[in-house]
């Protein structure tokens, strides 16, 4: 264990700068967290924490900006703003009528917005290795000229006032276009397939009409294949960040940010309400996210939509060996946080077309 000096606020700096870890760490958070010189005008201060005091961190209480590091952010400091935000239902009404019900259906961007009031906000060092991916959703889809034919006369019937009237048109045209059909060589050959693949089956073997087609004229179906959209897909982010206390404020301010953290993504019972029986969970806060430069969204990188913290590690040797300052809590000299996120929406085409969508690369 480390021993706390005298001077500790001032000194533990020095003396952890001084080891081969140290330097790394240090020299690696002052490469993502430099502020402006000393000419610039600060956009915000840093929040002084009391070592001694003892903070309750609760769910849905707001609290005062957590920073790290502890230093003034200038304007043109870049930084990550990771602000905490109650989750709010998107709101079903499944008491309306069947078809009142289907247009009540929300998204979550409806709910939130930047007016909405936030519980308290964390401000991060921009992480190395941050990237953004954007998918949708494709996948392979067939359709043999059969089963279109089937579709056709399906579509006839449920589009026939008189439901028998249609069924029995379409039987007639299936029996007229047959004829046609099987006058031709090729129908001939789809016909012995077919019934040859039913008595192979009868007789035991595990054969399919488009096998016994295959192996008997070389030929299958046209499938018509084509490559469709078929769904959206949720972005998710994950966030590495080196947390070393040159401090006891610093220390301070890392366990606190840990613990919003960690308390945020969990979900909470409804026990504490006597009127509540706990058989329910109700729902973690969510969180919005901010490439920020100073007191301004950043002008290039991506930007966010809400997000639901999916996963808190932390690794408390993050230099690979377990060491600690003597500052009463044994706070670690060097930790390593890894978040992720996943947001709440798929990014459509509109979004874009939002204040912030317009805005560097946009989402």
């Amino acid at each position: 264990m480390a021993p706390l000096p005298a001077d500790y606020k001032q000194t533990e700096e020095k003396s952890f700068k001084g080891t081969e870890s140290g330097r790394n760490v240090l020299e690696s958070n002052a490469k993502y967290t430099t502020t402006a010189d000393q000419g610039s005008n600060p956009a915000s201060k840093p929040t002084r924490i009391n070592t001694q005091e003892k903070r309750k961190i609760s769910k849905f209480d707001k609290f005062k900006p957590l920073r790290y590091p502890n230093k003034e952010i200038y304007g043109d400091t870049d930084y990550l703003q990771i602000d905490v935000l109650k989750y709010r239902p998107l709101g079903l009404d499944l008491t309306k009528e069947r078809n009142n019900t289907i247009k009540s259906l929300n998204t979550s961007k409806g709910n939130y917005n930047k007016k909405e009031d936030v519980l308290g906000s964390i401000l991060l060092p921009i992480p190395q290795n941050i990237s953004s991916t954007n998918s949708t959703g494709w996948g392979e889809d067939s359709i043999n000229p059969f089963a279109a034919y089937g579709l056709g006369l399906a579509s006839d019937v449920i589009n026939s006032k008189n439901l028998f009237k249609g069924g029995i048109d379409a039987l007639t045209q299936l029996f007229g276009d047959a004829g046609s059909l099987v006058q031709s060589g090729e129908a001939q050959q789809l016909s012995n397939a077919f019934f040859a693949s039913k008595a192979v089956n009868i007789l035991g073997g595990n054969t399919s009409f488009e096998g016994v087609l295959a192996r008997s004229t070389g030929q299958i179906l046209n499938p018509n294949t084509e490559l469709l959209f078929n769904g959206v897909k949720l972005r998710s982010f994950n966030f590495s960040f080196n947390l070393a206390p040159r401090n006891g404020d610093e220390a301070e301010m890392v366990k606190n940010i840990i613990r919003t953290l960690k308390i945020s993504m969990s979900p909470s019972t409804t026990v504490e309400n006597r009127n509540q029986t706990g058989i329910f969970l109700q729902s973690p806060n969510v969180f919005r996210l901010k490439y920020m430069t100073g007191s301004s969204e950043h002008k290039f990188l991506n930007k966010f939509i809400v997000a639901a913290l999916t996963n808190v590690q932390v690794n408390y040797t993050g230099s690979g060996t377990y060491m600690t300052y003597d500052d009463g809590s044994k706070t670690p000299v060097h930790m390593v946080m890894q978040l992720s996120f996943q947001e709440l929406s798929p990014v459509y085409a509109e979004d874009y077309d939002t204040e912030s969508g317009t805005i560097g690369v946009g989402y």
